[in-house]
This record gives structure tokens, C-alpha cells and sequence, in this order.
């Protein structure tokens, strides 16, 4: 993370060409290009081996850039107030006249956009004069990076530049609100669904399947390690990796943990980590012990169950 300002100013260069960088962010590293793009747009799609049904949430600096692209409302504006910049992402009407390229929308009227918090990517956005198109840094499908050694392992040189940031403080995808009519969560993520409530004062119902794929998040098969995942389980067969909740008196060398003491928060941080040393370590199937299924829980059992569909 040394040179920061550099390093920044070297994102920057490869942006303005129309090439594509990952970026640091509170959640995961995202794949980033101009979202006004069309050149650097398609290539993210290219790079993730990614559908072009499948929409990208786009990164804001401020509220002035949002303005050219989106319509906003006062449910927004209370969410903004409260959480942002962080872990939440909303989709919006878009403007007619916002110069968005289609490939982020796939051709769809509203735009999931955010204000990440991470403050290398902060910097790098006050200096740019259009936002970032940012999924997250891996190949489609596939588990997300929570650190530049992540991003190396999914693209190796295929990407100009990785900006260093270190590791992802909360290491699991934003949450996803639609504010589009009543507010829905579209995706269990990095903001816990019972604070967006609180704010609200109501109950928000979280949409988990959709025929159409709306945001990122939705479809049926995401965040896997390519391996057969038994989920709710307490009998690993002494070939399987094991994942816990919280560490173990007796441990075994197949015993991966998410937390030391139960911590929600940290075993959510900690899941990708984790799915990708089983993943490197050649196991060829998991075995998940029962996780809580209340705030952080909620957000991994949707991970896992989706990493384990076939």
C-alpha cells in the first residue's frame, strides 16, 4: 500500500484509456472501468466471462455525479444519510438523459449504484470525472477477492493494474435495496437487513428469487469454489473440509473456521477466505456445520446455498 497517491495516479492513467483495474472496496475488490464506456464496459463482461443479462453496479463519489445519471428520492436520501459511504447499493431510475453505457444496465431502466468507503477508492473517484463500473473481481461465478493476491489468482496479467488496498474490512458484497416503487432487498449483503429496518421503521422483504436477473447477486449459481458443498451438516468424512461457525477444543487438519468465538461478523468476513484455501487445497467436497441463520448468518447461509447449487 506504499505510494499511495502514485498508485492512485496510475489508476487513473489506465482508466482514462479505456482499460480496466481493480480497485479496493470495504466489500470485495471490484473489476473497474468508465461506466460512461462502452469500450471499457464490454471488456469487464469479456474479462469476467460474465452475461451481459447480468447488470453492474456502478461507484459514485458524490452526490452532484449521481445527480446526471439517476433519479433520486426522499426513502434514498434517509438510507444515504445514514449508511453512506459503506456496504449499500441502490437501484434507481435512471435519467434519459445520463450517458450510463447500456452494457451496466443491460438495457434496463434503473441502475444499482453505491458509495463505497474505502478511502484509496474514495481518492481515486474525486479524481476521475465519470464513475466506476465495478462488479466484483473474479470470474463469473465464481468466489469473490478480498485482497490483491485474490485478484492475481482469478486474472493473472490480464488486467493492467491492481490497486493495493489491502484486505476487504467486511469481505462479502454489498447489500442490495430497490427503491424503485416500495423498497425490496434484492441481495443479503455487507449492510445487515435489520439496520436498513431500523432506519425505515418497517419490515423490507428480501426478493431471493427472481426470474429475471435485475442486480448482481441474483442469479442461481454465484460465489462458488467449484466444489459440491453439503450444507447443515456435522459429519465430515476425513477427506471433506469442515467449516465451522467457531473454534473447537479438538481440531483436525480438514477443520476450517470461520470465527473464534461464534462472531457473525467475522465468520462472514472470513467465508471467501476460507472457500478459497479449501478450493487451492484440492478437497473435493465441503461440509458446512448449521450457521445462525440471524444478521451476518442470514447473508452467509445465502452465499453458501448458492454456491452449492449444481
Amino acid at each position: 500500500m506504499k505510494n499511495n497517491l502514485s498508485n492512485i495516479k496510475k489508476s487513473k492513467y489506465y482508466l482514462d484509456k479505456g482499460e480496466c483495474i481493480a480497485i479496493p472496496t470495504e466489500t470485495v475488490y471490484g473489476l473497474a472501468g468508465n461506466a460512461y464506456s462502452n469500450k471499457a464496459t464490454l471488456k469487464i463482461f469479456k474479462l469476467k466471462k460474465r452475461t451481459k443479462k447480468n447488470p453492474l453496479i456502478v461507484h459514485y463519489n458524490n452526490l452532484k455525479m449521481l445527480n446526471n445519471d439517476c433519479i433520486t428520492n426522499s426513502v434514498f436520501f434517509k438510507l444515504y444519510k445514514k449508511f453512506c459511504p459503506g456496504p449499500l447499493t441502490f437501484v434507481l431510475r435512471l435519467k434519459k438523459s445520463s450517458k450510463i453505457s447500456k452494457n451496466v444496465t443491460s438495457n434496463q431502466k434503473t441502475l444499482a449504484i453505491r458509495f463505497p468507503s474505502h478511502l484509496l477508492t474514495k481518492k481515486l473517484l474525486k479524481l476521475l470525472n465519470y464513475p466506476l463500473a465495478a462488479p466484483s473481481a473474479n470470474i463469473s461465478t465464481k468466489i469473490s477477492p478480498v485482497s490483491k493476491e485474490d485478484v492475481k489468482e482469478e486474472f493473472g496479467n490480464k488486467i493492467k493494474f491492481i490497486l493495493d488496498g489491502g484486505r476487504s474490512k467486511i469481505g462479502l458484497e454489498s447489500t442490495i435495496v430497490s427503491l424503485v416503487n416500495k423498497p425490496r432487498i434484492l441481495r443479503l449483503g455487507g449492510m445487515e437487513r435489520s439496520k436498513i429496518n431500523k432506519v425505515l421503521n418497517k419490515n423490507i422483504t428480501f426478493d431471493s428469487v427472481k426470474k429475471k436477473i435485475i442486480v448482481p447477486g441474483q442469479s442461481k449459481l454465484h460465489y462458488s469454489p467449484g466444489i459440491p458443498i453439503k450444507l447443515n451438516s456435522t459429519n465430515p468424512k476425513p477427506n471433506e473440509a469442515f467449516i465451522l461457525i467457531k473454534k473447537r477444543k479438538k481440531s483436525y487438519k480438514n477443520y476450517y473456521y470461520l470465527s473464534k468465538n461464534r462472531n457473525l461478523k467475522q465468520a462472514a468476513k472470513n467465508l471467501y477466505k476460507i472457500l478459497r484455501v479449501i478450493k487451492n487445497k484440492k478437497y473435493k467436497s465441503i461440509v458446512v456445520e448449521k450457521i445462525p441463520n440471524i444478521g451476518f448468518g442470514e447473508v452467509i447461509n445465502d452465499r453458501l446455498r448458492r454456491a452449492s447449487t449444481k
